[in-house]
């Protein structure tokens, strides 16, 4: 019984993330803005492998900050999503994921294609990301950064949710 404990315990905890990914795979961030998410995704993969919910605000109004088009994007994104999946290509969901239903939403569309789904949990401390915000030209007002760094899940929460595998994305600065 306590190995088994055990083995449940190690299963739970968020890893490194792989060198190299299975493919298909559906990898999904979960942080708050400027907590690094773009910035590790384009170090780490092609620019078609990522779907991004501020590139598709971005198409649609030349504004990535333009929360008026986010149904539109998210229809952009669920439309380029599927297409990637029905074709086995690995995929990075770029948006913040604090909330259980757009995780949800991922996590679903991946099962249906029989893909697996990770998250990397981007759980930068907030002074930090405050940090990174106040630096850009484009903020985000740092309630809404306290606010989505409040509600991160945690490891355990991630892996209840369905998915395969939670990681940690080791350096994220930009």
């Amino acid at each position: 019984m306590n190995a088994r404990k055990g083995a449940e315990t190690a299963v739970r905890t968020a890893t490194p993330p792989p060198t190299v990914w299975e493919p298909g795979s559906v990898i999904v961030l979960v942080g708050p803005p400027a907590s690094g998410k773009s910035t590790w995704t384009t170090a780490r993969f092609p620019p078609s492998a990522r779907v991004s919910l501020d590139f598709f605000r971005g198409l649609l109004t030349d504004s990535e900050a333009d929360q008026g088009a986010n149904e539109e994007a998210l229809a952009l994104r669920a439309l380029v999503l599927e297409g990637r999946l029905r074709r086995g290509r690995t995929t990075v969901c770029d948006s913040t994921s604090i909330e259980i239903p757009a995780r949800a939403d991922l996590l679903a569309r991946a099962r249906a294609h029989g893909r697996p789904v990770a998250a990397v949990l981007f759980d930068t401390p907030l002074e930090e990301c405050l940090a990174r915000n106040a630096s850009r030209v484009r903020t985000v007002p740092p309630g809404v950064v306290r606010a989505m760094h409040a509600a991160l899940p945690t490891v355990a929460e991630l892996y209840a949710e369905g998915f395969t595998a939670v990681h940690h994305p080791g350096d994220t600065t930009p």
